[in-house]
């Protein structure tokens, strides 16, 4: 099991940055890649943005260039950098932890607000 715990999320105005966090707990041994998506009300989950264990980064075609996903092992924590934040990236974001044995969870997910 792995508990995943986000932060950082808020109302910030167009143009602006936030970082959103998720702290992974529990069977951290295991944990293969960290990844965040997100959700509009109404639409399907996207990727915005996962990290490997190796670091091998991949991005959404709408964050690429603005957002930058990072990993810090020594507290199992993996990190979203959000700059240049446009109305259309409102979401609820959420945290995925894949495990090496394919078993994934998701974290409980934090709003991020872009006003224009």
């Amino acid at each position: 099991q792995v508990q995943l715990v986000e932060s950082g999320g808020g109302l910030v105005q167009a143009g602006g940055s936030l970082r959103l966090s998720c702290a992974a707990s529990g069977s951290v041994l295991s944990l293969d890649y960290m990844g965040w998506y997100r959700q509009i009300a109404g639409k399907q989950r996207e990727l915005v943005a996962h990290i490997t264990s190796g670091d091998s980064t991949k991005y959404g075609d709408s964050v690429k260039g603005r957002f930058t996903i990072s990993r810090d092992n020594a507290k199992n924590t993996a990190y979203l950098q959000m700059n240049s934040l446009k109305p259309e990236d409102t979401a609820v974001y959420y945290c995925k932890a894949l495990l090496r044995s394919g078993i994934y969870f998701w974290g409980q997910g934090t709003q991020v607000t872009v006003s224009s």
